[in-house]
């Protein structure tokens, strides 16, 4: 099972690798202004959107190790900052 799961993340990681190439190809597109000679205005602006909402949908799909450490650091930030709120309103509540 575990082998399993660890090709899966690795073909997860491979397509998100492919959609941030893709977005930042009509990135270069851009900044060059090549993207005039295949696009049209609205055409381009659509493309551009849509790689871009891709990269970042993968990115939520398939995040690196180190991002995964660092959500979970936040998530753990995030817990302590709730209990402190927590006991702050008890003892508010304690005093009134």
């Amino acid at each position: 099972m575990v082998q399993a799961t660890v090709k899966m993340e690795a073909v997860a990681l491979k397509w998100r690798a492919l959609a941030e190439r893709r977005r930042d190809h009509h990135i270069e597109l851009y900044k060059t202004g090549r993207w005039r000679h295949y696009y049209t205005d609205q055409e381009f602006l659509a493309e551009m959107r849509t790689a871009i909402a891709l990269a970042q949908r993968w990115a939520k799909i398939a995040p690196r190790p180190e991002e995964r450490e660092a959500v979970n650091n936040a998530a753990r930030e995030q817990a302590k900052t709730f209990e402190l709120l927590k006991a702050v309103e008890l003892l508010s509540a304690k005093a009134a």
